[in-house]
């Protein structure tokens, strides 16, 4: 399995992914989830990918070569789309295309075919964009009340995500939030894991030189992971326990009666019924 997420904020993009790939508990393998699509100072787009490594890394490797149709002008492709729109409509082809091609073998197989992506970037002048492109390849966009897509083993980090992103958090801010959230999942799944791809973008650059591999020995990574447990166990003991005890004095007191609702019954004998 894998974990990928991508950020739309207004000062740029954040992208971070695992490379853990595992066909069972004994066969474990490190394979990038990352791919950086750069000219600079004419575009700037970035793949995550999940689900299925070899449809991944088909639609990967036709994604640089497909073709979109455009009538009397020429073939839309990511090289020369004057959007991300339509940079995302080549890659929902290239998936298309591949489903064409091996969908029927996966099924007789007995498998799905199964594989989602985040692409995002910017082209020239346009603003960025953020897209969530499926298996079928349709795709959403991102918008500001949904700043963020993960793919993946996403339950375990979105907690903090939900909390702390927002369109105005500062880039190294969202950068620490997505490494708190992959620390967050690493703790609970062991389909996912090191090392890391991180890249930052900076909105109307069309380039990027913050890209950094983190494996164990990163010292930032080894802080996050530390620290954020420790924070955690601290926040936690700072909370006050529940009091049963009615008579006792509590700020926040737990035994209050509800307005509507009255407490559980309980079942006494076999012929007592709850309604």
């Amino acid at each position: 399995m894998t974990y990928c997420v991508g950020v739309k904020l207004d000062a740029g993009l954040v992208f971070l992914s695992d490379s853990r790939t595992n066909a069972g508990l004994d066969q474990i393998s490190t394979f990038r989830k990352m791919m950086v699509y750069e000219r600079p100072g004419d575009r700037f787009m970035v793949m995550l990918s999940a689900g299925n490594l070899s449809i991944s890394q088909q639609v990967r490797e036709i994604l640089q070569v497909e073709r979109l149709e455009n009538g009397d002008k020429p073939p839309i492709t990511i090289w020369n789309a004057e959007s991300m729109f339509d940079a995302a409509r080549v890659l929902g082809s290239a998936v298309r295309r591949i489903y064409d091609e091996d969908g029927e073998s996966l099924k007789n197989a007995g498998l799905d075919f199964n594989t989602t992506m985040i692409f995002g970037g910017q082209i020239g002048g346009e603003a960025m964009r953020l897209f969530l492109v499926y298996s079928a390849g349709n795709f959403i966009e991102a918008t500001r009340e949904t700043c963020y897509f993960q793919i993946g083993e996403s339950k375990y980090g979105k907690p903090v995500l939900d909390r702390i992103l927002r369109p105005s958090t500062p880039l190294d801010e969202a950068a620490k939030c997505v490494l708190v959230s992959m620390d967050s999942t690493l703790k609970s799944n062991l389909s996912v894991g090191l090392p890391l791809d991180l890249l930052v973008y900076e909105a109307g650059q069309l380039q990027s030189q913050q890209i950094i591999c983190i494996d164990e020995k990163n010292p930032y990574w080894r802080m996050i992971s530390g620290s954020w447990g420790q924070k955690l166990r601290d926040a936690f003991e700072s909370i006050e326990d529940p009091q049963w005890d009615g008579t006792a004095e509590a700020a926040a007191p737990l035994c209050v009666e509800s307005d509507r609702y009255g407490p559980m019954r309980k079942i006494t004998h076999p012929g007592e019924k709850i309604v």
